[in-house]
């Protein structure tokens, strides 16, 4: 979605729907539900709602029927605050995102276990000082490297 207006309707229809969600749906089928974005097209005229769902699958499942069944209301809502001529349908899509980050942390947790567990088993060290980062000077060296230029100087200018 490339213009500005665009996204700040799908951003109000987020708002919108969440708000419906949590204050005026009163199905028993609706779990914990989080709107998560709203993607609409080019025309404004179909938005996707991406949402998810805190429980187990069949909690997922009935959110997901509490959502179909409420379409209806939640898009005359939208369209009643919107204010706009025509209102985009609703579709809603269970958003598999935090799924999927469980997924890649928990295989980012083997790589590293399995490399710890092989460093363990050779021996590995680093190849430099434990501690490759540069240490601040200590003051004192540099007050005495700058005396030393200092007279430096002044000798050449009594010389001169």
């Amino acid at each position: 979605m490339a213009n500005p207006r665009g996204r700040r309707i799908a951003d109000r229809i987020q708002v919108i729907v969440a708000e419906m969600l949590e204050r005026r749906l009163k199905d028993p089928r609706l779990g914990f539900v989080t709107v998560t974005d709203v993607r609409l097209t080019g025309d404004n005229q179909h938005a996707s709602v991406y949402y998810t769902v805190l429980g187990t699958s069949t909690e997922q499942a009935g959110t997901a029927q509490a959502l179909e069944s409420a379409r209806g209301l939640l898009r005359s809502e939208v369209a009643k605050q919107l204010g706009m001529r025509t209102a985009p349908t609703l579709t809603f899509v269970h958003d598999a995102l935090p799924e999927e980050a469980a997924a890649l942390e928990e295989v980012l947790a083997k790589a590293k276990a399995h490399d710890e567990e092989l460093a363990a088993q050779r021996g590995a060290a680093y190849a430099g000082d434990a501690d490759p980062y540069k240490k601040p000077r200590d003051l004192d060296d540099d007050e005495d490297d700058d005396d030393d230029d200092w007279d430096d100087e002044d000798e050449d200018d009594e010389r001169a």
